[in-house]
């Protein structure tokens, strides 16, 4: 039996620990959070200006402080009516504690004028994965999921902005309408975990070797 190697998630989002779960169930890994490790949540200020700045941020703090393989997911959805936003600030859109409802119903009254066909949004994931056997370096894997605005909540599904965004590929749907396994098999953190894996992959074969060297 393959021996699980561990790696842990930089995310106190349980949907997202729950999805990047499941999309890694295939490799001999076990997802664990900051806190399963330390005992209790990391504070780590997410200032970047990007997603990809704020999951390198995060992947190198939970790295520094576990000494494990860290992966930090960060993500949100982009309103091309609204130059792109909420972006980094998907999760504090409405405030800076803003319940997943409150940032739904701001996008909403944001949108309230806007015309149905320029109401095109995307999800947008990156997920970073830092290796303490190589600490300069910080792999990046980035998926979209393109995808529409709708005029009201949709499906009981999901999290975040899941109950607004219409899902062309499957006859118009929200996200929040999809089963787990049609939401994993084309959401952008599903797309971002398909692009990571040869790297993971990559990164476990390395410490396999680095083990059985060391034991040899």
């Amino acid at each position: 039996m393959t021996e699980l190697v561990t790696i842990v998630l930089a995310s106190t989002n349980p949907g997202k620990v729950a999805e990047l779960r499941a999309l890694f169930a295939d490799l001999p890994v076990q997802l664990l959070s900051v806190s399963d490790v330390l005992g209790e949540p990391l504070s780590v200020s997410e200032d970047g200006v990007t997603f990809e700045q704020n999951a390198v941020i995060k992947a190198r703090a939970v790295c520094n402080a576990t000494r494990m393989l860290a992966l930090a997911d960060d993500s949100g959805l982009e309103v091309d009516a609204l130059g792109g936003r909420p972006g980094v600030r998907s999760a504090r859109y409405a405030s800076e504690r803003a319940t997943d409802a409150e940032n739904n119903a701001a996008l909403l009254r944001e949108l309230e004028d806007v015309e149905d066909r320029s109401r095109a949004a995307r999800f947008r994931c990156v997920l970073a994965l830092a290796n303490p056997w190589k600490e300069s370096e910080i792999q990046i894997a980035e998926g979209t999921c393109e995808g529409a605005i709708a005029r009201a909540p949709r499906g009981s599904g999901g999290f975040g902005y899941d109950p607004l965004f219409i899902v062309p590929d499957f006859e118009g749907r929200a996200m929040a309408e999809l089963s787990e396994a049609e939401k994993n098999s084309i959401s952008h953190r599903a797309r971002a975990a398909l692009a990571l894996k040869p790297i993971l992959i990559r990164a476990l074969n390395e410490r396999l070797d680095e083990v059985e060297r060391i034991a040899g």
